[in-house]
Order: structure tokens, then C-alpha cells, then sequence
């Protein structure tokens, strides 16, 4: 059976943390800053955690080596 491939587009957007956790940054800090709050923006700076249910089907499809 040959190795499986990564998705490289998964791979650059989510990492794996120590406890083995999907972590990604979260959107909606691009552009058009000026009508979102201080407090809105300093949120969306902060990495995100993806849920359980979506990290058991993302490990599988796209990061089966992570």
C-alpha cells in the first residue's frame, strides 16, 4: 500500500499542537478593519481550537500523518 498524501492546503492552514489538538487562524482580519471592535480584533488574533467532531475527520482526510 503506497503512503497517503498530505493536503498540502490543510497542511499551511491547521497545525497540531502537543496534546495532538487541530489549531488554526481564524478569519476575518484582513481587510475592512475599521467597523470591526478592538475587542473583536484582538479575539480573532488568538489561534483557534477546530471542535472534536471535526478534528477526528480532518486527522483522517487531510493530515493522516499529523
Amino acid at each position: 500500500m503506497p503512503k497517503m498524501k498530505t493536503k498540502r492546503c490543510a497542511a499551511k492552514r491547521m497545525s497540531l499542537t502537543g496534546t495532538g489538538k487541530i489549531k488554526y487562524k481564524k478569519m476575518n482580519l484582513r481587510h475592512i478593519l475599521t467597523k470591526k471592535s478592538a475587542k473583536r480584533k484582538r479575539n480573532l488574533r488568538q489561534s483557534g481550537i477546530i471542535s472534536k467532531a471535526d478534528s477526528a475527520k480532518i486527522k483522517k482526510q487531510l493530515l493522516p500523518y499529523g
